[in-house]
């Protein structure tokens, strides 16, 4: 039997260091190793951002933040450092992530005009939770990517 999946949304000053250190791992996982792309993951930012961690018993599998207003977007709300651990993938766990995200923003933030920068392979899997194309493609980091947004509200 499958272990509950927790879904919480915290500050990074209301994580343990033990969570923290695991969102950052689960990051390092999958953004650094498995994409081989050596980046600053760790910005200066998270501590400006709501993250949502997804927990099956002890591991996590799935994280991304949020901001209610992003500087680099104009001031919109974002979504970022979208991840799911390789043995969760192919069961909905990141389209559910990213939805849940979209409907914190609509019940929190007055902000609700949403900006994210994409990853270019990734554009259908966003244009199906509402999301569009607003930018050419760029390379950030070695990979092709996109601006999208999204104003269902």
């Amino acid at each position: 039997m499958k272990t509950k999946r927790d879904w919480r949304w915290k500050k990074l000053e209301q994580m343990t260091a033990l969570q923290s250190e695991k969102m950052f791992a689960l990051r390092q996982e999958v953004f650094i190793v498995e994409q081989d792309c050596p980046f600053a993951d760790i910005d200066g930012k998270d501590s400006q951002a709501h993250h949502l961690l997804v927990w099956e018993g002890d591991s996590l599998i799935a994280t991304l933040r949020v901001f209610e207003s992003y500087q680099e977007y104009d001031g919109k709300s974002s979504i970022g450092r979208i991840c799911v651990a390789r043995s969760a993938r192919k069961y909905g766990i990141g389209k559910e992530l990213v939805q849940t995200a979209i409907d914190y923003i609509g019940e929190k933030f007055s902000n609700k005009e949403i900006q994210i920068g994409a990853q270019f392979y990734l554009k259908r899997f966003y244009e199906e939770l509402g999301f569009s194309q607003v930018s050419g493609i760029y390379d950030e980091d070695g990979i092709d990517h996109i601006y999208m947004c999204y104003s269902a509200y």
